[in-house]
């Protein structure tokens, strides 16, 4: 493991902060290292049924692109993984899942982000009796899909979000 000889934090933002660590790595050099930290998040596999699977169609400022992809946010503080992804299956598809099931967990880009992604199956969904609270900076359409349908959209490139391809591809039977 590295040893981490100092840190100072470049920059902190409401989504992710950036340092620089100065660490002694494995093999004994020492090196500065640029680090995006990130809050742990979830992604969501939300299946109304065996054979369908609901997409969000949402607005990406970074790429000036619409995509589509599965419903994900971050793990709030304090906040377990599988509250989080009740949570967020609520605020962006406004369904609650009776079922979170671990699928797996991933790290996207480990060459420089520590955030870790835990990927959940979400079953059961139902309507709650409240609307769900939507961040000021989304923009989201739900829309359902087979499972046949989105993993052809992955095939055909219509699909570009690396967590949505890597949750489309998942086994997602019990």
């Amino acid at each position: 493991m590295a040893e981490v000889l100092s840190s100072v934090m470049r920059y902190s933002g409401r989504v992710f902060g950036v340092a620089v660590d100065r660490v002694r790595l494995p093999h004994g050099r020492e090196a500065d290292m640029e680090v995006v930290r990130h809050a742990p998040a979830v992604v969501l596999l939300p299946l109304p049924d065996a054979d369908h699977v609901i997409l969000i169609r949402q607005y990406r400022y970074p790429v000036d692109r619409w995509l589509w992809e599965l419903p994900a946010g971050s793990i709030d503080a304090g906040e377990t993984p599988e509250a989080a992804a009740q949570r967020e299956c609520h605020e962006e598809i406004g369904l609650v899942p009776a079922t979170v099931t671990p699928l797996a967990r991933f790290f996207p880009t480990p060459g420089y982000c520590d955030e870790e992604m835990h990927f959940f199956l979400c079953t059961a969904l139902a309507t709650p009796p409240h609307a769900a609270h939507q961040d000021p900076d989304e923009v989201i359409e739900p829309r359902v899909f087979t499972l046949a349908e989105a993993r052809a959209m992955v095939q055909r490139g219509e699909i570009a979000d690396m967590k949505t391809v890597v949750g489309l591809l998942l086994d997602t039977r019990p």
